[in-house]
């Protein structure tokens, strides 16, 4: 049985168009795949697409992207863009097994764990040059130059880079994305200036009397994960730069263990002038509490080692291909084939036909709804005498000491 031929075969009937020389096949199929991608998640949540995912941590890492779909192909050599794997992602969030607080609101999140950004003060004295200097963050004075073998690990935050400046970044989906010379100087301005959250800046003071920022780019050196690439912040929509003298481990890159960097500026420093640097420090721990926000997941405290994280997610389905395993669901066929049916006639401004098979198709969109409702039902509702949604944190739906 090939559910995908069956679709068509129906999506046809419905619109009255039996020869593939008036529309053909691929056509259908990208229709098919705009209202499965587009329209099904945002119109419902399905059950059967609810979804467990979950990821190791990295060491001295707190900023996690929601996973993106690799560039796909239609039938017909059309291209179908990268886009999150998953809708969103729902309580409960586990480390380890063990369940942590989990928050999507940033001003709550930060209450608990505040960014503060820590003015470190001079690290160095301008020479009359642009450089490279080499600038040592005092609040890191033993690390190591590569990450200790074991932990605790101290370190500074990463800049990070969202996942619609990995998307800006082409179809290779790498995140973190790996940049060296020449590369970055492409890849540091293709990022939208709007996708970077940087989290290390230097800053100085030109012979005009005009501010001289660098600062960290979100995106990491191919062959040492553990060192950032450093950048001119410019306006949006893409001014961010990269800077001269290329990128290594001696230039123009941050290390986030040692806190050592090596920057030549874009502009001289006169001599005497005192070059700062601001950093956020922290000590790594195991990871108690998240928040989810521009599709990204912060973990505070920043983790020491690997951990399994598991989440609940709804997913956002793959794209339709020419294959006979293309549907995961037999019982919405029909319920695909009138949605993307239904997209043909409103582009045709087949406005009769439109209406008169609108019923059918909200008749069907009701069905798959009452499918999905239905698998909720075993669940027993929750009362002031039932055991509430946090065990051993929340008692009979009151607080009783919940995990920070």
């Amino acid at each position: 049985m090939h559910l995908l031929n069956d679709i068509i075969t129906y999506v046809r009937r419905i619109i009255k168009s039996p020869s593939d020389s008036v529309i053909s096949d691929n056509l259908i199929i990208d229709y098919i795949n705009r209202f499965w991608i587009s329209d099904v998640d945002a119109r419902m949540q399905v059950f059967d697409l609810k979804n467990k995912y979950q990821f190791q941590t990295q060491p001295g890492v707190d900023k996690y992207n929601m996973p993106l779909y690799s560039v796909q192909t239609e039938p017909g050599s059309q291209t179908i863009g990268m886009y999150p794997v998953y809708q969103g992602f729902l309580q409960a969030v586990y480390i380890n097994g063990v369940q942590i607080y989990f928050e999507t609101q940033k001003s709550s999140f930060y209450n608990l764990y505040p960014n503060v950004t820590n003015n470190l003060g001079q690290v160095a004295i301008g020479d009359g040059t642009a450089g490279p200097y080499t600038l040592n963050l005092p609040i890191l004075p033993n690390n190591p130059p590569n990450p200790p073998i074991n932990p605790p690990i101290n370190a500074i935050v990463r800049g990070h880079i969202d996942i619609a400046g990995i998307i800006a970044l082409g179809p290779n989906n790498v995140d973190p994305p790996l940049s060296d010379t020449p590369t970055s100087i492409i890849s540091i301005p293709a990022v939208p200036v709007t996708s970077i959250d940087s989290a290390v800046f230097f800053t100085s003071t030109d012979a005009t009397g005009a501010n001289v920022i660098v600062q960290d780019s979100g995106q990491f050196l191919v062959g040492n994960v553990n060192y950032g690439l450093l950048m001119e912040p410019g306006k949006a929509p893409n001014g961010n730069l990269p800077l001269s003298g290329g990128y290594s481990t001696t230039l123009n890159t941050i290390n986030y263990f040692s806190g050592v960097a090596i920057v030549t500026f874009p502009v001289a420093i006169p001599a005497g002038m005192n070059i700062n640097a601001q950093a956020l420090f922290f000590q790594s721990g195991l990871p108690r509490s998240a928040l989810f926000y521009n599709n990204t997941l912060v973990l505070r405290s920043p983790p020491d080692r690997q951990y399994l994280v598991e989440l609940d997610a709804y997913l956002t389905p793959a794209a339709f291909l020419n294959t006979g395993a293309a549907i995961p669901f037999g019982y919405m066929a029909e319920y695909i084939a009138r949605g993307a049916a239904r997209k043909i006639l409103s582009d045709t401004g087949d406005v009769e036909q439109f209406q008169f098979y609108e019923p059918l198709f909200k008749e069907q969109e009701l069905l798959v709804w009452k499918r999905s409702q239905r698998q909720w039902t075993a669940n027993r509702t929750e009362t002031i005498y039932s055991q509430g949604n946090y065990a051993g944190q929340w008692g009979n739906n009151g607080y009783t000491g919940g995990i920070n």
